[in-house]
């Protein structure tokens, strides 16, 4: 799959395998056999889909559930947010409706998913992010991360560490050129951020009088230097946005760097009572790319 089209184009290539086949077959895989499926798909992550029949809230669903596991080539994810957009518009594109609810579990939630055919071959998906954790990040936190990054300490001023699975960096520079020129070392900045519990660090420009943002994640802790389309980034920031600007509303513009334009549309409102975080709707499209025939 190509997750979180621009315009039509670009995306994150996203491999997403239907286990379904073969549990069928007598021959579920491995974790092991996972964690091999994205190099020779040529993709940093891939989602592994199969039925799930018995949610752990006790409660039946509307729709039928499908789970999601996600893996690089280092292990798995406990979250994917382009698989999470992948997954939907897959299973869509599949049924051949032109629309349709796709729930999928993911780390045990259930993420409700709305996914609609365009015009073309992309399928959109809209689904809610789970709860952001939003602070401050520590003086040690951009001691050690700063400096990898080349950034000067002047950006702590608008950084966060936000928590959406797991915790990451937000990092804001002056503008686009500045985040062009970000180049850590892939090496250096996986040992800090393994050092501090984090995946990786995700950069990004003001936000644009269109309420666009442009950004870059870097990942290399969890094998994946850096990132095409992370979703569950802008998420984040999307959340930390709203908390320090009001933003409802901002388009995250990524991939440029790598020469695959990609763009997750985030939504924020009003948190409910009691509820630690606002809600932040994420929509992205996606189309199947190609179809492989994997061997073991």
């Amino acid at each position: 799959m190509r997750a979180c089209l621009r315009e039509g184009r670009g995306g994150s290539p996203t491999a997403v395998v239907d286990e379904g086949l073969s549990v069928r077959a007598g021959s579920p895989s491995t974790d092991d056999e996972r964690r091999r499926v994205p190099a020779p798909a040529g993709t940093s992550h891939a989602v592994f889909l199969s039925d799930d029949r018995s949610p752990p809230d006790g409660r039946a669903h509307e729709q039928p559930v499908v789970s999601a596991r996600f893996f690089t080539r280092e292990g798995e994810l406990p979250a994917c947010g382009h698989g999470t957009v992948a997954a939907p518009a897959f299973l869509a594109a599949h049924a051949g409706r032109k629309e349709c609810r796709v729930d999928v579990r993911v780390s045990g939630r259930v993420v409700k998913g709305r996914a609609v055919r365009g015009t073309s071959s992309s399928v959109h998906v809209i689904f809610e992010a789970g709860p952001i954790d939003l602070r401050e990040p520590t003086p040690r936190e951009l001691a050690l991360l700063l400096p990898v990054l080349g950034l000067p300490a002047a950006v702590s001023s608008g950084a966060c560490v936000a928590t959406l699975g797991r915790p990451r960096l937000l990092i804001p520079v002056t503008d686009r050129s500045a985040l062009a020129a970000v180049s850590p070392a892939p090496d250096r900045l996986a040992a800090a951020c393994d050092r501090l519990g984090l995946p990786g660090c995700f950069a990004h420009s003001p936000v644009s009088a269109t309420a666009r943002v442009e950004a870059r994640m870097f990942a290399p802790s969890i094998g994946v230097p850096e990132d095409i389309a992370n979703v569950n980034s802008p998420a984040c920031l999307a959340a930390h946005l709203f908390a320090r600007h009001g933003t409802t509303r901002v388009d995250v513009d990524t991939g440029d760097a790598l020469g695959f334009p990609s763009t997750v549309t985030t939504g924020t409102g009003q948190s409910s009572h009691g509820s630690p975080s606002p809600p932040v709707d994420i929509t992205g499209a996606a189309r199947i790319g190609q179809v492989l025939h994997l061997s073991r």
